[in-house]
């Protein structure tokens, strides 16, 4: 029940905060962007707060743990992606005025169509985002605390949806600055603690990995999905009765909830498609996605499909429309990316010790949960149950901080962008839309958050990306061309996903970019776009909104004191076409 517990504050004050904001919310300005009030220290604290998702909090270490040291690539490009935003996108994003990002699209190419598409691409990053964070709360909860994996997924669900149904954007910023100095907190002193309690042979093993060949102890592993696993060698063990058994050499198949209690000394059995913790190249700094071999192309794959899609994220990009002007927009991008900085000092940390203390955790398809499973391992007393706990709220605070802010895009491509409707329709389709994903994530135990939530980044890539930096810095854009290059890049980068969910019979090269498809298919989306563009004639007042998007709000004085900024009642109106 110490799951349950510690959970349970991270909820009631996150649903406190949402009552707090139920007097500011008059109109859609006040529940999609807190009507443009909010200042770069909160904003960034918010910023980190909805970036550190479960992703962040518990997959980084879960795949160090099962993949090895080259997963770190993926909180550099976590990281990354800030700078990059912060240099092409974030101040011209908010000088647009727009409320979402299909609102800045038919806003800057006049066309509805465009608007809709790109609403439709909001729902598709949403649900590959979303899905993740409901189902990685599930597993957590249901490891710690032993309740039904449904449980924490609709708990996960129920908070979020009533949060952001009373308070939207106001309450979500409160909840997720305030969830970012927790998540800080309660990541960085238990890994502090491990690394001290674990002893002087864990740390000396942890950085000199060897291969998971052999269990030192009795290993009880209960299996979260379905998996099948191949005995090299007669392996003994007794299931959760005590009846005993012995796996003979060949395949076994176990189902989703079975559990198995493998004996002391007993070799470890292969996951068909996978290196056990700690197999040669583990400790090499690049990613061997897949075990496909060319680590450098799947590293530079995964890379860019996160440094590019930040800039693309919808949850991400209207955190910035929040602030009250363009220049406190770049100051909160460039606050985010020093927050940022300080929490991913840690998931190494974990990894590291997690390939030593529980490596078996690679066999239940469980790595997720390897960062809130370690303090039992090496304190099975009240300091390892307090520890457990902690870890358990801020993977909790995780789930939610990140799960408000991709919910509220969602909603509002819905009730703003493709069935516009008033301040009672944004909080019944928040509702709706949380019960939707809470049904994907109850069939979605089987699938790898880490993945999933990298195919958000690369659909985010490969469509809004391009959209985007074109949008802004290029003014020959035409609205087919815009079309045109998102749809491919839709295209494209969901049709790899699809293959790769479906199995498709690739290997080496291929393989590797059918899964992570942004290297071919970002630049596809990006020529398109060019392409298309000139052969049509962009509109005559392409300038102009050009101007709009690039010139400061609040242009210095010639003479005397400086003049602060005003905030919202200084900025531009939503850059339109010309009458």
């Amino acid at each position: 029940m110490v799951g349950l517990f510690a959970v349970a504050p991270v909820v009631l004050v996150t649903l406190f905060i949402g009552l707090r904001g139920v007097a500011a919310m008059r109109t859609t300005s006040d529940f999609l962007v807190a009507s443009r009030r909010v200042t770069p220290l909160l904003n960034s604290a918010a910023v980190s707060g909805e970036y550190l998702s479960a992703a962040s909090f518990l997959g980084v270490a879960g795949l160090v743990v099962k993949d090895g040291v080259g997963a770190l690539w993926y909180p550099v490009g976590f990281t990354a992606g800030y700078i990059a935003m912060l240099v092409l996108v974030a101040a011209p994003m908010r000088r647009s005025g727009a409320l979402t990002v299909p609102d800045f699209a038919e806003a800057r190419l006049a066309s509805p169509a465009l608007r809709r598409l790109a609403a439709v691409v909001v729902l598709v990053i949403g649900a590959l985002y979303l899905v993740p964070q409901f189902r990685t709360s599930g597993l957590v909860l249901s490891v710690v605390s032993g309740t039904p994996y449904w449980v924490g997924v609709v708990l996960a669900g129920a908070a979020v949806a009533t949060t952001l149904a009373l308070g939207g954007m106001r309450a979500a910023t409160y909840v997720q600055a305030f969830q970012f100095v927790l998540k800080v907190v309660l990541f960085a002193v238990p890994a502090l603690w491990l690394a001290i309690t674990a002893g002087a042979a864990a740390r000396d093993e942890a950085l000199h990995p060897a291969e998971f060949t052999q269990l030192r102890e009795d290993t009880r592993v209960v299996f979260r999905v379905d998996v099948t696993l191949e005995a090299t060698q007669p392996i003994r063990a007794r299931e959760s009765d005590g009846t005993p058994v012995t796996l003979a050499p060949g395949p076994h198949t176990f189902a989703a909830g079975e559990e198995l209690v493998f004996l002391a000394g007993q070799p470890v059995p292969r996951l068909p498609g996978s290196a056990p913790p700690g197999a040669a190249g583990w400790e090499r700094p690049l990613l061997n996605l897949n075990n496909e071999g060319h680590p450098l192309l799947g590293t530079l794959a995964v890379l860019v499909a996160i440094v590019l899609g930040t800039m693309g994220l919808p949850h991400v990009i209207m955190r910035f429309h929040t602030s009250p002007d363009g220049r406190a927009a770049r100051r909160t991008a460039a606050l985010t990316v020093a927050l940022l900085s300080a929490f991913y000092v840690f998931p190494g940390v974990y990894g590291v010790l997690g390939r030593v203390l529980v490596p078996h955790l690679y066999l239940s398809g469980a790595t997720d949960t390897a960062v809130v499973a370690l303090p039992m391992q090496v304190d099975t007393g009240w300091a390892g149950t307090l520890f457990t706990g902690l870890l358990t709220a801020g993977a909790f605070a995780a789930f939610l901080a990140t799960s408000l802010g991709l919910l509220l895009a969602v909603s509002g491509a819905i009730a703003h962008d493709l069935a516009p409707g008033g301040l009672a329709r944004l909080r019944g389709t928040v509702v709706a839309a949380a019960a939707a994903v809470v049904l994907l994530a109850l069939f979605a135990v089987h699938l790898d958050a880490g993945v999933l939530v990298t195919w958000g980044f690369t659909v985010a890539a490969s469509t809004f990306c391009p959209l985007l930096v074109l949008g802004i810095w290029w003014s020959r854009l035409t609205a087919r061309g815009a079309i045109a290059g998102v749809l491919t890049g839709l295209l494209a980068s969901s049709g790899a996903i699809l293959a790769t969910l479906a199995g498709a019979d690739v290997h080496g090269v291929l393989a590797i970019l059918l899964a992570q498809p942004a290297p071919w298919s970002v630049p596809l989306a990006f020529g398109t776009m060019v392409v298309v563009s000139l052969r049509g004639r962009p509109p005559a007042w392409a300038i102009t909104a050009m101007l709009r998007l690039h010139l400061d709000e609040n242009p210095p004085r010639q003479a005397g004191p400086r003049r602060r900024s005003t905030g919202f009642r200084d900025r531009l109106s939503t850059v339109r076409r010309a009458r």
